[in-house]
C-alpha cells in the first residue's frame, strides 16, 4: 500500500517576490502608500509563512482583500463559519507579522478581530 505524504500549506506567493515585496512595502512612507501589487504579494507571502509555521485547521486568518488561511494545530474545522477567526486589514497584519505592532495593542484597539478561545496568535507573531 502506497503512503501518503502530507505536503505543506499550497503558496500561491513565491517565497523571493514576497520577500521582496515586503521590503518594498516596508520602505513605503507611509505604508498605505506601498503599491497594491507589492501590499497583496507581502500579506499573501505572510499569511502562507503563518500557515507554514504553524500548521493545521483549528484558526482562519482572514486578510481582505488580499487572502485567508487557516492554522493552527486542534480540531479541525470543516463547514460554515469556523469557530476561531481572526480578520484584519494589510496594514495592521504587516505590522502584526514583522513585529512593529503588538498582538494585544492591535486587538485592544480593534485592529484586529479575534473571536474564539484558539484565537490567539500571540504566540506564532512576528514571522519576520
Amino acid at each position: 500500500m502506497p503512503t501518503t505524504r502530507r505536503q505543506g500549506p499550497r503558496r500561491r506567493t513565491d517565497p523571493d517576490q514576497g520577500r521582496a515585496a515586503l521590503a518594498r512595502t516596508l520602505d513605503a512612507d507611509p505604508l498605505a502608500s506601498a503599491a497594491r501589487a507589492d501590499l497583496r504579494d507581502a500579506t499573501r507571502y505572510l499569511l502562507e509563512e503563518l500557515a507554514a509555521r504553524a500548521p493545521g485547521r483549528t484558526v482562519e486568518v482572514r486578510v481582505p482583500p488580499f487572502g485567508a488561511v487557516q492554522c493552527v494545530e486542534g480540531p479541525r474545522h470543516t463547514r460554515g463559519t469556523p469557530p476561531n477567526v481572526v480578520e484584519t486589514d494589510a496594514q495592521t497584519w504587516l505590522g502584526l507579522a514583522t513585529g512593529r505592532l503588538a498582538w494585544v495593542d492591535a486587538v485592544t484597539t480593534g485592529a484586529v478581530r479575534a473571536s474564539g478561545e484558539r484565537a490567539d496568535l500571540s504566540d506564532f507573531l512576528p514571522i519576520t
